[in-house]
């Protein structure tokens, strides 16, 4: 098995095999926690004004998702899990936009699949890719906006390429790295409103859900749509 570790919108480009797309801070713990509070099923979109259209056209989808960390407008929820975390989807779809995340899956033109990436279900994603045993991993580490690398990101596909390879990764030396690096933007007092400091707990919540979330194509409203696989 080749593992390849990739960064931002190039990588995701380049990705192929199968593809985990990671975004730690906070698309991809978000979209778990959504799916754990009874989300049907995430629709990732790239554009502002495609989410808003289908927003239109399904008045009843939960719209959730940022630009600079900022909630846009008319959106439900922006892109905290703190946020959402005493609502209950109550089996609704929802869109999801961010800066990072979703712009890598609508990139991975070239993988054979794609999930999502975050430590909140990084062991089941380490057992998946085992049972599909793919001849080429790609790890792609979103950053931050999609325009630098990120430590959370980066030291998430460290750990699942650890854990293939049979090392084990020591998760508690990476959250404190995190915690001293990219992650103290999430301890600001101006970015308390849209980034409160509970989802850097939340989102580094090691092995917290025993699912992945898989990326596949919807015919019905021809989108890309995550759904839930237990492991």
């Amino acid at each position: 098995m080749e593992i390849q570790i990739l960064q931002l919108i190039e990588g995701a480009k380049k990705a192929k095999g199968l593809t985990v797309v990671i975004d730690v801070f906070r698309a991809f713990s978000l979209a778990c926690y959504v799916m754990d509070h009874k989300g049907t099923r995430i629709f990732p979109v790239g554009k502002l004004e495609e989410a808003y259209a289908i927003k239109e056209q399904h008045p009843d989808f939960i719209l959730i998702g940022e630009r600079n960390e900022r909630i846009p407008e008319g959106f439900d929820f922006g892109n905290s899990p703190t946020h959402i975390s005493q609502y209950d989807f109550d089996y609704k779809t929802v869109i999801h936009t961010t800066s990072a995340g979703t712009q890598g899956i609508i990139n991975a033109v070239n993988a054979d699949q794609i999930i999502t990436g975050s430590f909140v279900n990084a062991e089941a994603i380490a057992k998946y890719i085992q049972k599909q045993k793919p001849d080429v991993v790609s790890l792609v580490c979103m950053g931050y906006s999609a325009q630098r690398p990120t430590e959370e990101d980066t030291f998430c596909a460290e750990y699942i390429k650890q854990y293939l390879e049979g090392s084990k990764p020591d998760f508690e030396q990476m959250k404190k790295t995190i915690r001293q690096t990219s992650g103290q933007r999430l301890f600001l007092p101006e970015n308390q409103a849209h980034s409160p400091s509970s989802d850097f707990d939340m989102c580094l919540d090691l092995n917290r859900f025993s699912f992945v979330l898989k990326a596949e194509y919807n015919g019905e409203i021809k989108q890309i749509e995550l759904h839930k696989i237990l492991i």
